[in-house]
């Protein structure tokens, strides 16, 4: 798989570490400062997702290590089946897998670690539950609402409710966590290339219908004003979501953020490994085991320095109700700045770069 590693920018080193836990991952490397800064990517992403920041960070003067997490990119001893051990993909394993990580390294602790996306979450857990490990955290495009009530709420259909709208609808993370959801990708007409490509574009600012707002409730009709990214109606997947918004010719050319070479890394990547171990980590939300396990968190907070950073046409600030408030004024003591960045949707980090690496700069210089 080498045009992964002949892709990166000058700077940047590629390797496998063990973990000590059951994986070899691959990361990415720059720089050789005493503090470190640790970059969790999304879903479908790799670390390659961090290719424009890895340097500024590193010219900064941080060790920068960007891994490709358990599920996805170069990282091996993962099972890509449906049917394997899922519990490898629940939370509190995915934070394991991080501090085996920092100690394959000999590092006892990072100044930073940042999250984007589904990385998010996993960082907002590194946080929440090591705080003397992870120092600081940036988290990027999903607002993290805590750990799990011992106390839930009343609890909302949304499944039967979303179906039974005039028109009809189905939330992502359910079909996410669908035995065919993987396949439907993997093997779409279009090719994992051009369904990447289509992806990308419609939860981009590059996609100008991309204009979110708060959500009143977490409802059907509410989640239903979302954009079929989120909400998708009922009788489609996602590869067949992504080929309507698949954008002109013209408008490949012009997009900046994603040249196509940079596009064929990941296309290549999931060609080859599926998406089925990203998708194990949405799998892992339906899981009342998993739940439960995570319970015993129940109303701890993050104590650590916060920021949290998106794009102002990301609707994923929005998507669950409430969160981002929550976010600010309850889940974390201590945060610091929220950042709505224009021109950027929700691949942030690679839309606005420049942006985020001043705003990460900032933020480390703060704390």
């Amino acid at each position: 798989m080498s045009l992964y590693k002949d892709a990166l920018p000058s700077g940047i080193e590629s390797r496998h570490i063990d973990n000590g836990n059951g994986i070899e991952m691959h990361v990415l490397e720059a720089g050789e400062g005493k503090d470190v800064a640790l970059l969790l990517h999304g879903f479908p992403e790799i670390a390659y997702s961090w290719r424009k920041i890895i340097p500024a960070l590193a010219e900064a003067g941080y060790r920068v290590i960007a891994p490709d997490l358990r599920g996805y990119g170069l990282t091996r001893g993962w099972d890509a089946d449906y049917d394997c051990d899922l519990s490898l993909f629940r939370p509190i394993n995915m934070v394991r897998d991080v501090l085996g990580l920092l100690a394959a390294f000999d590092i006892d602790h990072a100044a930073l670690i940042a999250g984007h996306d589904y990385g998010a979450n996993v960082a907002a857990n590194c946080a929440l539950i090591r705080p003397d490990v992870f120092r600081a955290v940036s988290l990027m495009s999903a607002p993290y609402v805590g750990p799990p009530s011992l106390k839930p709420g009343p609890t909302v259909d949304i499944v039967a409710d979303l179906a039974a709208l005039e028109r009809p609808r189905k939330h992502y993370h359910r079909y996410y966590a669908m035995r065919e959801a993987n396949g439907d990708m993997t093997n779409c007409p279009q090719g994992v290339h051009d369904f990447m490509r289509g992806y990308y574009h419609f939860k981009s600012a590059d996609w100008t219908d991309n204009k979110p707002y708060r959500l009143q409730s977490w409802s059907a009709p509410e989640l239903a004003k979302m954009p079929t990214y989120y909400i998708m109606d009922l009788e489609q997947n996602m590869a067949e979501t992504a080929a309507s918004e698949m954008p002109s010719a013209k408008e490949i050319s012009e997009c900046t953020w994603l040249f196509d070479d940079d596009l064929t890394v990941y296309s290549e990547c999931y060609a080859r490994t599926t998406f089925q171990g990203g998708l194990n980590g949405y799998r892992c939300r339906f899981v009342d085991a998993f739940t439960r396990e995570a319970e015993v968190f129940a109303g701890r907070a993050i104590e650590v320095p916060t920021c949290f950073i998106s794009g102002a046409s990301d609707w994923g600030v929005y998507q669950v109700p409430d969160a981002l408030d929550t976010m600010q004024k309850t889940v974390c003591t201590d945060f610091r700045s929220c950042h709505l960045i224009d021109g950027a949707g929700h691949w942030v980090q690679q839309e606005q770069a420049e942006e985020v690496a001043r705003l990460l700069l900032a933020f480390l210089a703060e704390v």
